[in-house]
This record gives C-alpha cells, structure tokens and sequence, in this order.
C-alpha cells in the first residue's frame, strides 16, 4: 500500500513538474499557427507566421543574426573543445593537490553570475583596447564555454586506465601518436559533449554578447535582434513561429543522439 501511495505521489510530482517546464513551450507553438500575440484563437488557423519568417521586413536582418550566432558559436565551440580537451588532459597529469586546486579555479566562470563575466570581459577588452566586432565576442565565448568543456571531459580522464597511455608508448607509439590514436578516441564522448554543450551555450547566451559587441558595429545574434526588436515592437506572432522552430529543432537533435546512444548500447550487450 505505501509502495503504490508512493509511486502514485512520484508521478504526480513529475506530471507536475514536466507541466510546468514545457506548457508555456507548447502554448507559444500552438499561437504560432494562430498568428496572434493576445492567446486568442480569434484569427482562425494560419502559416502567415511561418511565412513572414521568409517575406517580412525583418527577414534579412533575422536571418543575418542567425548567421552571426552560428558563426560566433561554431567558432567558439570548436576551439573551446581542443582547449578544454588538451587541458583536462594536462590538468589530469598534476598532482593531486594542485589537480584539485586548478579544478576548483575552472569552475568559477561556471557558478559566477554571466553579468559579472560580461563586464569583466568589457573592462578587460576596453583596457587592453581590443577592436569592438567579432574578435571581442570569439573571445569571450571561448572563455565562457571552455570551462563546461574540461568539466565534460574530466570524468572521461578519470574513468580512463591511466596505463593504457604508458602502455602505448611502451609498445613503440610516438607521444602524439598515442595522443591522437588511444588517448582521444577514448575521450570522445566527454569531447562531443563538450563540444555540444558548448556550442548551445553560446548559442543562447545574450548577457555576454549584447554588451560585449560594441555599440557601432551593428552585429547581431538571435538573442540579441529578438531583445532589441521586442523591446520596441512587442512579441509579435513573427517571434513565436521562430521560438517554435527551434525548440522543435533542438529537440529533434536530443532525440536523435540519444537514439543513437541507446543503438551503441544496445549493440554493444548483443555482442557480449
């Protein structure tokens, strides 16, 4: 009896909780094809959201911000994933005192407020006199995001034998080869996640990117057009086919690499 008071408690606590965190989702993808901001279905059904996306006013400049975040965030995951990679590795090497001490000093960019890191990054890139544009906004992200990479593949690092590396080298493997052919294809799960985690973040950040890209340039990202534009025009309907088709392509992305991870899986316990 309390064995099924407690299961039926734990299912309503998870009802609850996946209610609250995806119905405000689902209520901007079903206002999406009623091409209404007021959440009324008085417009009948409609596309004309979706379609302003391609024939509105604001297309090219929303398609030139979306240029802009994917270029920023591409640029800043890749080599925000071979630094984090490369020092979780030189990090793992250290001592265990000072390993501990240099991990704890990774993770202040990650539980320090964003508004804190973007100013910094302003007084910092304003001191130095960087150019405003897109070396200020690489910057920055690859700092934020290379943290989050050496925290995805530590746990790899330490999983890991630690003989296998020195068992390369005894069998005649260069150092960068049994860098490159043992050491890496082993990591590479907390690598692609890293490189995953990386690239969202910086996809979705606003705080550092909208004061860190100057006033004069004219770059935006998504984040940023979406703040500037509503905050002048409201949230028009324009603005929830966009919220719509993203979270369905994120989530599309999620499905797919956990399907993928479960196959692995699955292939791997028939094998054995």
């Amino acid at each position: 009896m309390k064995k099924n008071f407690a299961k039926t408690v734990s299912w309503i606590y998870l009802a609850v909780v996946l209610f609250v965190l995806y119905a405000p989702i689902f209520c901007i993808i079903l206002f999406s094809f009623f091409n209404t901001s007021l959440f009324s279905f008085s417009n009948g059904f409609s596309l004309e959201a979706y379609a302003s996306i391609f024939t509105s006013d604001k297309a090219p400049e929303l398609w030139r911000a979306i240029g802009n975040t994917f270029l920023i965030a591409t640029v800043s995951a890749v080599v925000s994933t071979i630094l984090g990679t490369f020092s979780s590795i030189g990090i793992f090497s250290l001592g265990r005192k000072t390993r501990r001490l240099v991990e704890n000093v990774n993770q202040l960019p990650v539980i320090n407020s964003e508004i804190v890191m973007a100013v910094s990054f302003m007084v910092f890139f304003s001191t130095l006199g960087f150019p405003e544009g897109y070396l200020q906004l690489f910057i920055a992200h690859i700092a934020f995001c290379t943290p989050y990479v050496v925290l995805n593949v530590m746990p790899q690092l330490v999983q890991m034998d630690s003989n296998i590396y020195e068992a390369a080298l005894d069998l005649g493997a260069s150092p960068m080869k049994a860098l490159t052919q043992v050491m890496l294809p082993m990591l590479r799960p907390g690598i692609v996640s890293g490189f995953v985690l990386s690239l969202t973040l910086s996809m979705d950040d606003f705080i550092i990117t909208q004061i860190n890209k100057g006033t004069t340039t004219g770059i935006e990202t998504l984040s940023t057009f979406i703040y500037s534009d509503a905050r002048v025009k409201g949230m028009e309907p324009f603005w929830y086919a966009v919220f719509s088709i993203i979270f369905v392509v994120v989530l599309t992305l999620l499905l797919i690499m956990n399907l993928k991870k479960v196959s692995k899986k699955e292939a791997k316990n028939e094998k054995v």
